[in-house]
C-alpha cells in the first residue's frame, strides 16, 4: 500500500470521486473549490474543473463512449435546479450542461454501456436520461416516500436497482 496521490487541501471534505475506466484519471469533487482531476501515472493534478456562479458540485462519473473515448459527468445544484454537466476528458472543458430536476440530486449512476444516466432525488423520484442528449427517457415521480440513496445499472444496462432511505 503506497500513497499515489495526496490531496493538498485538507480543509475540505471529499464529496465524491470516480476513476476512469482506463485507470488513467481520478476526479475528486470536494465540498468547496473546483473539482480536481489527477493523472494516476504521474500523480499530478491535470485540471481543476471550475464551477459557474452558484453551482454546487455533487456526484462525478466517467463514462466510455461508443468510440472508446471517455466523457466525465458531474451533477450540480444551481439555485433551485439539479443539473448534469459533461466534460471533455482531453481538454477538460465543459461541453454541455442541462437542468434535469427541481429537487436536490441524491444519487447518480451511468450505465455500463454509457448510453444512460440515472438520477435519484431527495423527494424519492427517479429519472433516466439518454447520455448523448440528456433527454429524459423515463421518470418515476415519488417512487418512494424517502430519499433515493443509491442507483446501480445492471451489467447489460437494461435494469436499474434503487435503494431508498
Amino acid at each position: 500500500m503506497e500513497t499515489v496521490i495526496e490531496e493538498p487541501d485538507a480543509e475540505t471534505s471529499v464529496k465524491d470521486l470516480s476513476f476512469s475506466s482506463d485507470e488513467m484519471f481520478l476526479v475528486v469533487n470536494r465540498s468547496s473549490g473546483p473539482s480536481r482531476v489527477w493523472d494516476l501515472k504521474s500523480s499530478e493534478a491535470v485540471a481543476n474543473l471550475p464551477r459557474e456562479q452558484g453551482e454546487i458540485f455533487g456526484f462525478c462519473r466517467f463514462s466510455t463512449k461508443s468510440d472508446n473515448s471517455q466523457i466525465l459527468f458531474v451533477t450540480a445544484m444551481q439555485g433551485d435546479y439539479g443539473k448534469i454537466i459533461s466534460w471533455n476528458t482531453t481538454s477538460w472543458t465543459r461541453i454541455g450542461s442541462k437542468k434535469v430536476t427541481r429537487d436536490a440530486i441524491s444519487a447518480f449512476s451511468v450505465s455500463p454501456d454509457g448510453t444512460l444516466l440515472a438520477i435519484g432525488t431527495i423527494e424519492g423520484s427517479i429519472s433516466v436520461l439518454g447520455s448523448r442528449d440528456m433527454r429524459v427517457v423515463l421518470t418515476v415521480k415519488k417512487a418512494h416516500l424517502g430519499i433515493v440513496t443509491t442507483l446501480a445499472f445492471s451489467q447489460d444496462s437494461r435494469g436499474l436497482a434503487v435503494d431508498f432511505l
